[in-house]
């Protein structure tokens, strides 16, 4: 479906009627560089891109909400006064996750029938997630607002996203997507620290490159994997270095100096292979900023390879797939760095590619990957684009 007219109709065709039809929409994001840093109240460097969750939404009178996907045949029915009963929703569950935070936080709730067009690429590491719970909370805010009640800010919406993937939908999620979600804008990253939530805006300007997506259609579920458990894997070591280091709140607060120091009060071998990768993934955060505001897009590009590497030796969150699509493209003439992006075990790979070496680039990688893997991968180019938004 590729416009507001296409989405109307199907609307109609679902609900009935075409009066008072709304539209909103809300990106999935790339992140550059830090990954697994965003829960460890550490750096990261993630983009809103251009393929969004978009809804077609009307309000009702009553209390209950209809949700539908334009790929799938089922309506889901929920009675916002029942909200705690749709977890075991196949489709459906993130949203009333966020209603069921925006109860909890005292917006005016309503009834409505939902439309969802998901355009961001599901189970690619880009966060389709994030870009349905913000958008989804971008409706529901601004019907609040409209009826006197509260009214959230971008940050307070990534934030209600966040809570409905830990609370509702079980996954304990780091606030990077939601937060990039909502608050992200054309050609511009975002500089997060994400103990605080202080951010800045940095501008893309990658001159003659193009930031290039390869999915290896590898399906990942966030909760069913081993993300949990390197959570708790960071909770360990950091409780470890807490008690040499009594004055550190996060593994962000950490530079490479102070754990260089203090990293034997760490024993476990696999905890502290998970903790170097977190602190000098922070700061490979700290020197892509610094590089990108000079210009500087080979060092950049030198840091996503060094990320890469990180996070399949030490992490291990890479697997076979998403290894041979980083690593053969960092082989490639024309690409200036290469690495997996999102949670990992499956999902996608940025990276930097020359606009004259693209059409090269997609070639090599997708014959490697198709004969080392059996099946292909898909690539996309994406803009840096706008957060959640009303769609007038």
């Amino acid at each position: 479906m590729s416009n507001l007219a296409e989405l109307k109709e199907a609307f109609i065709k679902n609900y009935g009627d075409g009066e008072g039809i709304r539209f909103f929409a809300s990106p999935g994001r790339v992140n550059l560089i830090g990954e697994h840093t965003d829960y460890n109240g550490g750096y990261v460097f993630p983009a809103a891109i251009s393929a969004c969750s978009t809804v077609a939404v009307r309000k009702r009178n009553d209390n209950i909400v209809r949700i539908k996907a334009t790929d799938l045949d089922e309506i889901a029915t929920i009675d916002i006064n029942h909200i705690k009963d749709y977890k075991n929703l196949k489709y459906g569950n993130y949203q009333a996750g966020v209603i069921d935070e925006m109860l909890k936080d005292g917006y005016i709730m309503t009834g409505a029938d939902m439309l969802y067009e998901d355009g961001v690429p599901h189970g690619g590491g880009l966060s389709s997630s994030a870009a349905i719970e913000v958008v989804t909370a971008c409706v529901f805010n601004t019907f609040s607002k409209e009826s006197g009640g509260k009214s959230g800010t971008p940050v307070d919406l990534a934030l209600i996203g966040q809570k409905a993937e830990n609370n509702y939908v079980g996954v304990n999620c780091g606030i990077m997507d939601q937060f990039a979600s909502a608050n992200g804008k054309k050609d511009m990253a975002m500089f997060l620290k994400c103990d605080d939530l202080s951010y800045e805006l940095v501008p893309i300007k990658l001159g003659d490159c193009k930031l290039v997506l390869s999915n290896t259609n590898k399906k990942h579920k966030l909760g069913e994997s081993k993300y949990n458990e390197r959570r708790s894997e960071c909770e360990k070591g950091f409780a470890d270095l807490k008690k040499v280091m009594p004055d550190k709140n996060c593994l962000g607060e950490i530079t490479p100096d102070e754990f260089e120091k203090n990293k034997a009060a760490i024993k476990d071998p696999v905890v502290l292979k998970r903790i170097t990768h977190v602190i000098y993934e922070d700061d490979r955060v700290l020197k892509s900023v610094k590089a990108l505001k000079s210009g500087d897009i080979a060092s950049f590009g030198q840091y996503m390879n060094q990320s890469h590497a990180s996070l399949k030796d030490l992490y291990e969150v890479t697997g076979y797939e998403l290894d041979t699509l980083a690593e053969t493209a960092q082989k490639v003439s024309g690409v200036i760095g290469s690495r997996m992006t999102g949670g990992g075990f499956g999902g996608c790979t940025v990276s930097i590619v020359k606009e004259d070496s693209i059409d090269n680039f997609i070639k090599v990688v997708g014959e490697i990957y198709k004969k080392e893997i059996g099946y292909d991968a898909s690539f996309y180019i994406f803009d840096i684009g706008d957060g959640g938004r009303e769609i007038k």
